[in-house]
């Protein structure tokens, strides 16, 4: 399952490569997207795409446009929130942020041309009309302010807020599990899946998505910061409230556990293959990094 997994990734990144090439007056600008959106990272969102199409009846040349579009998507959002208006991050995946190395509006264009360039992606992919059409309104609404721009500005708001699980559940719901929640659904219509398998797909992937923000807030706590890329510690330095701090480490650990199992649940009967599905999720429900 781990070379399914490096296949699909390699894939996603060897199209990524392709694009934001160039020498134009603005290459500046094209370097700082390319230095984010090329700087690895899991590409959990796109495997997900993918192996939901396949799962779905589809292959991987009709969903690589869409996996593309989503880490696009996704790594405007990285650059985003790394800056010091927002969660005021220096180090994100072992490199320093965008703005630390391009400046702040550098890495604010950057963003943005990301953020435009995953629909233009969608727009053009070999798909039928209707099947990029509700491509676009699932990334436009998960992108959106019901979604990851919503769950930020929740984030931002709430740090001195004493919160509990259930609420900031509902909080990464949209900052979190929106995108792969997004990711997943998308991978079933570049298939033409049934609305059964959109269904399942989105429990699955909320599910999931959960259970990856409690396992990110623990490694916030307790991996060392060469493994997992960025700054550890950062949110209770900054009071922000995680999993972590909210609950013990076993109701934590029972927490990712609950959510995994809900995660893997929803698939049953609805596909043929969730081999590798789940996997997945038993697989980053016991990341260390």
């Amino acid at each position: 399952m781990t070379l399914e997994y490096e296949r699909c990734r390699g894939r996603v990144d060897d199209r990524l490569e392709s694009y934001f090439t160039g020498e134009y007056a603005y290459r500046t600008l094209l370097e700082s997207i390319r230095y984010s959106l090329l700087a690895g990272g899991k590409r959990i969102r796109a495997v997900m795409c993918i192996k939901f199409c396949e799962a779905a009846g589809g292959t991987v040349e009709k969903s690589l446009d869409a996996a593309c579009a989503i880490e696009m998507l996704h790594t405007y959002s990285l650059i985003h929130d790394d800056l010091p208006c927002m969660d005021d991050d220096e180090l994100r995946r072992g490199k320093p942020s965008n703005h630390v190395m391009f400046g702040e509006s550098t890495a604010m264009l950057a963003g943005d041309a990301l953020q435009a360039a995953a629909f233009e992606t969608l727009l053009n992919t070999n798909s039928q009309p209707c099947t990029v059409v509700e491509m676009g309104r699932i990334l436009a609404e998960a992108a959106g302010a019901h979604g990851i721009c919503g769950g930020q500005y929740l984030d931002l708001s709430c740090k001195e807020e004493k919160l509990t699980p259930d609420t900031l559940g509902a909080m990464h719901k949209m900052k979190t599990a929106a995108l792969i929640s997004a990711s997943a659904r998308m991978g079933v219509a570049a298939a033409g899946g049934t609305q059964e398998q959109k269904k399942a797909a989105g429990e699955y992937a909320t599910a999931l998505g959960l259970a990856f923000q409690v396992r990110d807030d623990v490694l916030d706590c307790t991996a060392a910061e060469d493994e997992l890329g960025k700054p550890t510690g950062s949110d209770m330095k900054k009071g922000k409230m995680t999993f972590a701090a909210l609950m013990k480490p076993d109701e934590c650990e029972d927490l990712i556990r609950a959510e995994t199992e809900k995660a893997i649940k929803a698939l049953d009967g609805i596909f043929g293959d969730a081999e590798f599905l789940i996997w997945f999720a038993r697989m980053l429900a016991a990341r260390k990094y």
